[in-house]
């Protein structure tokens, strides 16, 4: 079931995949962790089918597909879910966001003498842990996550139980679901769905979830809160931009339904109409995260009697990875390249609209521009469903350094911008129209930091080492 999960989280991370069981030896009486992980995705680290029927045996699982940012994407070390044993017997941990106080916590440790195995900030979660002077596993716990700031979402495996945990401001997405009496967690809901689980909820803000073989106790999972609490959530806004599956549910609410109004309202504030009262324009989306914003740009541009017409103008290789989250620059470049190619047939003189989610370095976009530009288009139009980033994301999201991003290359100039890409225009949506999109129910608030430069958690300078996904 965890190898499913994690075949349908792959989009969040390609780098490497991991999962740990907790299996009990009943002729020597102790409990016993069993791990595979390694390099690559989520089938081929997985390949050999005796690893999963052999070797992973045991009560419960969690499992982890890796996504970094800054430096670390080479260090098999840092692969998901670190395992340790210590005083209170073996513990396993999978993470999914950054720490911001990452650098003055890492330091403090090693001060007092401690030895890490990685370059993870998620390390010095398990370190927290092993050192509390909590007598209580669950109180070592909550411990160690009232010492860390900034993003995190999860799952802890114990001996006994299987623990989630999401930060006061819930950055990161975290849900919950049952399956035959059991429970799963996971960052999507699409996880569940592929093994059939019966979606709850999500895991709240600061809470600590703990699920055993008592599962549900007096009709309710017991649960304890972190100390830190947030007066209002920060939920990343970019997740129901890019990140997410559309099929999913993120904070509580579906990935299609707010991208296909983010396409719409992008329709209201940038419209592209055809030249003449019988042309049409042609619409096409990047495959695949834009895909059902298109949907919604080209519905409500015909609703408001603009003519055009969504065409396959882009076909995507889906045997290459996304390249969005290629750690390396120069291997994104080249992914790009055998990634897409044009249909020439229904781009050749027509006007044609690109809508793609986000700008973030202009590296693919700017190569697409070129492409669609071999296909002889009449002209050539960028329409995003995001503010320009302008800022780094210190919560879990691969831009961590302002002068990759071409929003500041330009100085904000979107003209300029334009004639980098090769486009006829280029239109953002605004930041108002972002959060008229983004669910408001039950409370929700959002972080809109790499676009407003607004953050939620101050930023200690060392904390864009690392991050990771569940």
């Amino acid at each position: 079931m965890t190898y499913y999960g994690l075949t349908a989280l792959q989009h969040r991370g390609q780098e490497a995949s991991g999962i740990v069981t907790n299996e009990f030896l009943k002729d020597k009486k102790k409990w016993r962790f069993n791990a595979h992980k390694g390099v690559g995705l989520v089938a081929d680290v997985f390949k050999d089918e005796t690893i999963l029927r052999e070797h992973l045996k045991g009560f419960s699982a969690i499992g982890h597909n890796r996504y970094s940012t800054t430096g670390s994407s080479d260090n098999k070390s840092n692969i998901q879910p670190l395992t340790v044993n210590y005083r209170d017997g073996n513990l396993a941990l999978g993470h999914n966001g950054n720490l911001t106080n990452f650098r003055v916590l890492r330091t403090q440790l090693q001060n007092e003498g401690t030895i890490f195995q990685s370059t993870s900030d998620s390390e010095i979660i398990l370190h927290l842990i092993a050192r509390s002077r909590q007598t209580d596993q669950i109180m070592q716990i909550k411990d160690a996550l009232d010492q860390i700031d900034g993003a995190y979402s999860l799952v802890m495996l114990t001996d006994k139980c299987l623990i989630a945990a999401r930060d006061p401001y819930g950055f990161r997405p975290l849900a919950l679901a049952k399956l035959h009496g059991a429970y799963v967690v996971a960052s999507e809901t699409c996880a569940f769905d592929i093994i059939g689980a019966e979606y709850i909820g999500e895991v709240m803000p600061g809470e600590i979830l703990i699920i055993d073989e008592d599962g549900v106790r007096s009709g309710e999972l017991k649960s304890y809160h972190v100390s830190k609490r947030s007066p209002e959530p920060h939920h990343c806004i970019f997740e129901y931009i890019y990140f997410s599956r559309p099929d999913s549910k993120i904070y509580g609410e579906s990935v299609d339904k707010v991208r296909r109004k983010l396409g719409k309202l992008l329709a209201q504030e940038s419209p592209v109409a055809p030249d003449g009262k019988d042309d049409k324009v042609v619409v096409i989306s990047v495959p695949d995260s834009s895909n059902t914003a298109t949907l919604g740009f080209v519905t409500e541009s015909n609703k408001n009697e603009i003519n055009v017409k969504m065409e396959i103008g882009l076909i995507r290789s889906h045997y290459v990875g996304r390249t969005f989250i290629q750690p390396d620059q120069q291997d994104r470049e080249m992914k790009v390249k055998t990634k897409y190619n044009t249909v020439k047939g229904v781009l050749k003189g027509r006007k044609v609209v690109i809508v793609d989610d986000s700008i973030v370095r202009g590296t693919t976009s700017r190569q697409l521009v070129k492409l669609i530009r071999e296909a002889e288009p009449k002209e050539v139009h960028f329409r995003v469903t995001s503010p320009p980033i302008r800022y780094p994301c210190h919560y879990g999201m691969d831009f961590p350094r302002p002068d990759e991003l071409i929003a500041n290359a330009f100085n904000g100039n979107v003209n300029e911008i334009a004639d980098y890409l090769g486009v006829d225009s280029l239109a953002y949506l605004s930041m108002e129209k972002l959060l008229e999109a983004a669910p408001k129910e039950d409370g929700k608030h959002y972080c809109t930091a790499c676009f407003s430069g607004n953050y939620p958690v101050p930023i200690d300078k060392g904390s864009d080492k690392d991050a990771n996904d569940t």
